[in-house]
């Protein structure tokens, strides 16, 4: 308790400087599971994503990143193994942010696209084992995480691989693909409409108080479905079949896919943004928490509006400075993206995040979004992956878990021999 009086202050100051390091990181890395198959496609530009995520991502993390949260991410943690030691609370929630933001640091600058989840995770097991206790690790959770690296790639891969099948027959390869477009993809627009509103119900909005059970979710999300459906439809009426230039028949048909690529690319960014803001604020709230009761441990705390606010701003300068190069490495060196195959991996990838809140199953956007994209580009034949980029992918996410602990271990035994 002595060490939260005598430098509570510094630690707190110190906390907040690594959990906006720890929000750049998530900005850095992870925005490009909402915008890098946008750009891929060129649905968008490189700087009208960056535009449009930095709005959206900081909406979604300041408006429904949560009034309330556990300080224990993801339960992986006991606390009240820690209720006589706060200060190694404090020491460990410090480590882990600056761990976890130190390797989203190296994989953002390698153009790697890991998982900020699997990096904070990684952070707070190593510490917890290393520096309190094995016994202070819920191993059955930190087990269904590690699941989620094989689950969350192929279901994604497979939704897909079934969505751009299903527009490659009855669109694509149509006698006349513009014509079939205009029947079929008032369909594919209610999908969107649904599926984007359950992630931003279930995933974006969960912390706002609006206590919808998943029955309800479903049930708006269907009126909004049949709005983006109609919306669409009347649109659709509108837009003129133009002289093709060139050889690329489809040219038409990609214009209206473009469309609903920035549709979902807004609202998985809001989603992404409440969700994955938590990440950095959770170890931060924890600290906030412990320093301002004078060494309480709970298991549960307010959050002060200014925790947000700096979560969001990191996500929003971290995507502003170094986002880049993740997205491109998403959307360009996986496989070539056109909108209606980038539109494919974008409602892949949120149907398996919907799934999964359904389920209860953790997974990892990062992890979903790749599993997708791959999954687009196996429907064109194995040949159409870049099979050098993915390895090096699959290599990074293995890799994630252990460098966060590793980095967290260190920064544990750095912290408690400078604070004491």
């Amino acid at each position: 308790m002595s060490v939260i009086a005598e430098y509570g202050h510094i630690l707190l100051i110190l906390t907040c400087l690594f959990g906006f390091f720890m929000a750049w990181g998530v900005g850095a890395n992870d925005v490009a599971n909402a915008m890098g198959t946008s750009v891929g496609s060129k649905a968008l530009t490189i700087k009208q994503a960056i535009l449009i995520a930095m709005v959206f991502e900081f909406a979604g993390a300041y408006l429904a990143g949560g009034e309330v949260t556990s300080t224990i991410r993801k339960g992986i943690i006991d606390s009240s193994i820690l209720a006589d030691t706060p200060e190694l609370l404090v020491y460990g929630m410090m480590s882990a942010l600056l761990a976890a933001g130190t390797w989203l640091l190296l994989a953002s600058i390698m153009g790697w696209p890991v998982s900020t989840t699997h990096s904070i995770v990684g952070a707070l097991v190593g510490f917890a084992a290393v520096g309190i206790s094995v016994d202070a690790v819920a191993w059955g959770k930190v087990g269904q995480i590690a699941a989620s690296w094989v689950v969350s790639p192929l279901l994604a891969g497979t939704i897909s691989f079934g969505v751009f099948v299903s527009a490659q027959r009855l669109i694509l390869d149509a006698a006349d693909p513009f014509a079939a477009a205009k029947k079929y993809i008032p369909f594919y627009m209610f999908a969107v409409g649904f599926i984007i509103s359950m992630v931003t119900m279930v995933k974006g909005l969960k912390h706002i108080g609006l206590g919808l059970t998943f029955g309800e979710c479903l049930f708006y999300a269907s009126i909004a479905g049949g709005l983006v459906m109609a919306l669409g439809s009347a649109l659709l009426r509108r837009i003129k079949e133009e002289p093709i230039q060139g050889s690329f028949r489809y040219a038409n048909v990609e214009r209206v896919f473009a469309v609903l690529m920035i549709f979902t690319a807004c609202a998985m960014a809001f989603a992404h943004g409440s969700n994955d803001v938590a990440n950095a604020i959770g170890p931060l709230a924890a600290v906030v928490s412990v320093i301002s009761s004078g060494g309480e441990v709970a298991s549960k705390s307010a959050l002060p509006w200014w925790i947000l606010l700096l979560g969001g701003g990191g996500i929003v300068v971290g995507l502003a400075t170094y986002g880049f190069k993740v997205i491109a490495t998403v959307g360009k060196k996986i496989t070539e993206l056109t909108p209606s195959r980038g539109f494919a991996a974008e409602l892949g990838a949120a149907s398996t995040v919907v799934l999964a809140s359904a389920t209860g199953l953790p997974i990892s956007t990062t992890h979903t979004l790749v599993g997708a994209i791959l999954g687009v580009g196996l429907a064109r034949g194995i040949a159409a992956l870049n099979l050098r980029v993915i390895g090096s992918i699959f290599l990074s996410w293995l890799i994630t878990l252990p460098a966060g602990a590793a980095l967290a271990i260190f920064f544990f035994y750095v912290f408690k021999a400078i604070f004491g």
